[in-house]
């Protein structure tokens, strides 16, 4: 009897401490919870949300308590709400079902004598309460829950494979007695309950009337299940990633989808098996999460908030004289050289504008890259720092990565007994950038399925009696490794690579990184490799000195994305002719037998995309004439990168070359004087830049070859 009173007594203490400190917390001469609460009477919030750090303010026991017997102090603070509501202080309008059955209650009370039973305190509450953790708690992975967490709030880090549909929990039922009009309250805090059968009341006047179960009276909250993984940073060497299942209810649902990396605040608890596996568990149970919070590691770009701050300094980066160069190179600062592949990734990283024309075609506008080329030039290194910057970065391997695995896959749920998808790597990147690595070793059948996905964006699936079609609105870094060790420039691509050549259409740019012995590439790359293994950091050079941090890189892409440049009518033209000319040049050159990289429509479309890419950099409104230039020069890098010895040594040598295309150009008109407007396509698709054709014009015009007019806008020949 005494020990009784003593824990009734120490519950009643401990309830006059949350109460108290519900009720006199401040903090900057404010009351949060009285505000929260004060919401929730309103009826414009449904969620009161306690921060043990508050707690712990208050009263150091006290948030130790809540940490380690958290489901016990949910009920504790919640009546302690339940007692301090205020009343509202703006007019109801709307009355929900809650509201009728309590009139109904009083209405029963005023007009009968006999005993109406109490309302359920579950059933009354309009709101959910949860506790946030502490701001210095680390979060664990997965296998570092043990037994001593159960009861506890734990913090932990994993990506989310699969969530379940939002489907109706009862978490109170109803039931009415027809003859007497009783109405029985039933609460239900498991998976399961036992229906109530006979009235209460009637059954005390020894009467066995039956209940009915009052679909419209009962109280249900949303539940969905969510399925957590490790992260791959997370597991040990020689394991296998472990699994977790968290519930959320309420608000806490439709808060993340497959793919995000979270941060999950929960109560760890254990549930027994039912059915047969609780015939084969024995005394072993099973444990899960009850979702208190969920924060997303990695917001995607449409979700990114970014302050006054960070827009001023995006703004003022954006402004720079050459913010194209710097972002590039803050791209896997310690991975030396390769700045067109840097340039290259950084615009796939910010992608092109998805058009949806009137008729229900879809242009894409994500870039697709592919890097081949000889083993050791940090191919992998490049496409793990991209997966880590993107918000839906996805990084596999051709070899370990199945068709199901890439697209969907048709799992049964253990929940609901139902067949559902399971979404693969390249719909878990939707809207983000999925990198395949050892693109090579993937065989031909698994191949196929990124096809559909590289070009219209989407999975379809028929399988299992689902017919259906997902979205994979992916970019596609794509590594792949030379089939005979080294490559071979006097094979084709596709043969080096041991790939179709319509799966290699459909990347927009292919860079061919070579390991080609040079004394001065040599010793610098071997430099730069001592330096960053004897400091840990990169060697600060003009390049590198203003690098910028993986965070600014993911919110500059952020705001860039939310631009949307259009074509102006006036460079339409320009695009054409420049298209035009780069055909007509593959023409002539049909019988040069070394010419592997063939200009589509596809290509067209990729100058676009890149253009795109360009103005969102610089925030503008319109692509501009530079914009096309630097994604042609772009298209011709990595065009030329492919081609032998034989035919790289013909551009090798800007000045020769540009000369070249101005006399050919001359000689082709008769005409002495040429107009810069007139080859300036010519020279741009052929990969030169604007400040090679000024040094030659400076050049061959100090040599008397030509005289340049005072505007630099014609050339005329001196001897012809």
């Amino acid at each position: 009897m005494e020990a009784a009173q003593t824990e009734g007594s120490a519950y009643d203490q401990q309830f006059e401490i949350c109460k108290n400190f519900l009720a006199n917390f401040s903090r900057d001469d404010e009351h949060p919870y009285n505000r929260q609460m004060q919401e929730v009477s309103n009826r414009s919030s449904r969620r009161i949300e306690v921060s043990l750090d508050d707690i712990d303010e208050f009263n150091e026991d006290l948030a130790f308590a809540v940490s380690s017997n958290t489901k016990r102090y949910v009920e504790i603070f919640s009546k302690a709400v339940d007692d301090l509501l205020p009343d509202p202080t703006v007019e109801l309008l709307n009355e929900d079902v809650f509201d009728v059955l309590q009139k109904h209650r009083q209405t029963s009370i005023e007009n009968t004598d006999a005993q109406v039973p109490q309302l359920p305190a579950t059933l009354t509450r309009r709101y959910e309460l949860s506790f946030l953790p502490k701001s210095s708690n680390k979060s664990l992975p997965i296998r570092n829950i043990k037994a001593e967490h159960i009861g506890h709030l734990v913090t932990l880090r994993a990506m989310v494979t699969r969530v379940s549909d939002v489907k109706p929990l009862v978490s109170v039922v109803t039931y009415t007695c027809e003859p007497c009009g009783t109405e029985t309250y039933q609460e239900v805090t498991g998976k399961g309950f036992m229906p109530v059968a006979i009235c209460p009341m009637c059954q005390t006047q020894q009467q066995k009337n039956k209940v009915t179960m009052q679909t419209r009276g009962t109280k249900f909250v949303k539940f969905q299940e969510v399925k957590l993984q490790e992260l791959p940073s997370q597991v040990p060497v020689g394991h296998v990633p472990r699994m977790i299942t968290a519930n959320l209810h309420g608000e806490l649902t439709r808060s993340c989808a497959p793919g995000d990396v979270v941060t999950l605040a929960g109560i760890y608890l254990p549930t027994p098996y039912t059915g047969y596996r609780a015939i084969k568990a024995g005394l072993v149970a099973d444990t899960f999460i009850e979702g208190m919070h969920i924060r997303k590691d990695k917001e995607s770009y449409a979700q990114t908030l970014l302050d006054e701050e960070d827009l001023e300094k995006i703004q003022a980066v954006s402004a720079g004289s050459d913010a194209y160069t710097a972002l590039a190179t803050s791209i896997a600062p310690e991975i030396f050289g390769h700045v067109d592949v840097k340039k290259a990734l950084l615009l796939q990283l910010v992608g092109g504008c998805d058009r949806r024309l009137k008729d229900g075609v879809h242009v894409r506008g994500d870039l697709h890259v592919c890097l081949m080329g000889d083993p050791g030039v940090a191919k992998s290194q490049l496409l793990k720092f991209i997966s880590g910057i993107a918000p839906r970065g996805v990084y596999t391997t051709g070899k370990g990565s199945s068709e199901v695995g890439l697209t969907a896959a048709v799992v049964k749920d253990p929940f609901t007994s139902e067949m559902i998808l399971e979404g693969g790597a390249l719909v878990l990147a939707d809207q983000g950038i999925c990198c395949i690595d050892e693109f090579d070793k993937m065989d031909d059948s698994d191949r196929t399925a990124i096809h559909e996905v590289m070009e219209q964006q989407t999975v379809s699936i028929a399988k299992a009696g689902i017919t259906t079609t997902l979205n994979a609105r992916s970019a596609v870094l794509a590594a792949a490794n030379p089939q005979y060790g080294r490559y071979n420039v006097r094979r084709s691509p596709a043969e080096n690579i041991n790939m179709p050549a319509a799966l290699l259409s459909r990347f927009d740019l292919m860079f061919l990184l070579r390991d080609k012995p040079s004394r001065d590439a040599d010793y610098a790359l071997a430099q730069h490799v001592a330096h960053v293994h004897s400091t840990g950091r990169p060697p600060v050079n003009e390049d590198r000195e203003n690098a910028f941090s993986s965070e600014f890189l993911r919110r500059f892409v952020a705001a860039a994305r939310r631009v949307l440049p259009r074509v102006p009518q006036e460079l339409a033209e320009y695009i054409t002719s420049a298209y035009v000319n780069i055909r007509a040049e593959e023409a002539e050159n049909a019988k040069d037998s070394h010419v592997h990289f063939h200009t589509t429509a596809r290509t067209l479309l990729s100058i676009l995309r890149l253009s795109q890419a360009l103005a969102r950099l610089r925030f503008a409104d319109e692509i501009t004439q530079p914009d096309v230039d630097e994604a042609i020069r772009l298209m011709f890098v990595s065009k030329i990168s492919i081609q032998d010895e034989e035919v790289t040594k013909k551009s090798v040598n800007p000045f020769s070359g540009i000369f070249q295309i101005i006399k050919d150009y001359s000689v082709q008109t008769g005409s002495s004087v040429v107009r810069m407007s007139d080859i300036m396509n010519r020279i741009t698709s052929k990969g030169y830049r604007a400040a090679d054709l000024e040094a030659v014009l400076e050049e061959y015009d100090s040599l008397n070859v030509w005289k340049v007019s005072d505007d630099k806008e014609q050339v005329r020949f001196i001897d012809v």
